[in-house]
């Protein structure tokens, strides 16, 4: 069973993983599939250094997992559980926007997306 201690602290990881834009933007690019830091730095227009860094964090965190194939490092994030709650998590805070719709199609939430009352 898990303690208030595991809780807080998975919450702290996870805070400290999306509490910084640029890690953010990482988690939502590996949310699309597995990448390289080389390309990650491309696509998002950041140096590979400070990708390499972020990256080094997320993987502390526990958020990403890092393969080695041959001389390239693959990181993906580390459980597709978590892409759904990150998505989930993403979806609720956008729900609560004014005039922004149900990002959730057959949204099972009542009263949400049409889903009956």
């Amino acid at each position: 069973m898990l303690t208030i201690v595991d809780r807080l602290d998975a919450m702290g990881r996870l805070g400290r993983a999306m509490g910084d834009p640029t890690r953010a933007r990482i988690l939502l690019r590996l949310i699309e599939g597995p990448g390289y830091p080389a390309a990650l730095a491309r696509d998002l227009g950041l140096s590979r250094t400070n990708v390499s860094n972020h990256l080094a964090c997320l993987r502390g965190c526990g958020i990403v997992v890092s393969e080695t194939e041959g001389r390239q490092v693959r990181y993906e994030i580390a459980d597709p559980h978590l892409s759904q709650a990150i998505e989930a998590m993403l979806a609720v805070t956008l729900r609560v926007d004014e005039g922004v719709p149900c990002l959730g199609a057959g949204c099972p939430v009542e009263g949400c997306c049409g889903a009956a009352a």
